[in-house]
């Protein structure tokens, strides 16, 4: 399976891939030489960054001590956010937007070669913000660079015989995750960014963030391993 992209590229890079059990420094070392590799050949990247384990920490922290709102869950995850995205700004620095997006239309045009995002409100996943950010700078696709390689029909994780896709509709993907999103779900893309790509015709590509061979097969346009869909 192969994809050809324009100079722009949105991609929504998991929190897991960031911060796993702890900040993964020598990923996010790799990833930022390989974008930089890029950004040199004419490409330009917007960049989405999850919650992750730190979200995860702060969120449990909280429920122990009070009782808390999915509200309340969704702020600490938006934070949780903004410090991976101010954490991969700083190591773009030299090519990147000094202003983390963390709210929608901060920029009407993309000014440089690396556009970090963050979250921005309660209720809107990092899912729907790299799919609006597509939408408004005219791109066709997200890159979806998270934990699961494939969308699975089933858990993939709790059942042997999961059948994976490399690509299906927006119309099936639906009907396998929940419809309405609650903060910490997990799955390839969430049923709020879903439902923006398929109102909007945004293809997203599901993959695995940390493979980064995959990842630089991916961009240049040759066979890689993911799942589609559109």
């Amino acid at each position: 399976m192969k994809h050809r992209f324009n100079n722009t590229i949105v991609i929504a890079l998991g929190g897991s891939i960031l911060y796993p059990e702890e900040i993964d420094t020598k990923f996010i070392k790799q990833f930022a030489s390989l974008i930089k590799q890029f950004v040199k050949k004419g490409k330009r990247f917007v960049i989405v960054t999850g919650g992750g384990r730190v979200s995860r920490l702060y969120q449990k922290a909280a429920g122990e001590i009070s009782k808390i709102t999915n509200e309340d869950k969704d702020w600490i995850g938006i934070h949780a956010t903004r410090l991976n995205a101010h954490l991969l700004r700083t190591v773009f620095r030299d090519i990147a937007d000094p202003i983390v997006f963390d709210s929608r239309h901060k920029r009407k045009k993309l000014k440089y070669p690396v556009t970090i995002a963050s979250g921005w409100r309660p209720g809107w996943s990092t899912d729907f913000i790299a799919v609006a950010l597509a939408v408004d700078y005219g791109v066709s696709e997200i890159v979806v660079a998270g934990k699961p390689s494939h969308v699975y029909d089933k858990d993939f994780v709790k059942h042997k015989d999961a059948k994976l896709f490399e690509a299906l509709s927006w119309k099936k993907y639906r009907t396998l995750v929940p419809q309405k999103w609650t903060p910490g779900f997990h799955s390839p893309v969430d049923p709020v960014g879903a439902r923006l790509a398929e109102r909007s015709k945004i293809r997203a590509i599901v993959m695995d963030g940390r493979d980064l061979k995959n990842f630089t097969a991916l961009i240049q346009g040759k066979e890689f391993q993911g799942t589609i869909i559109s």
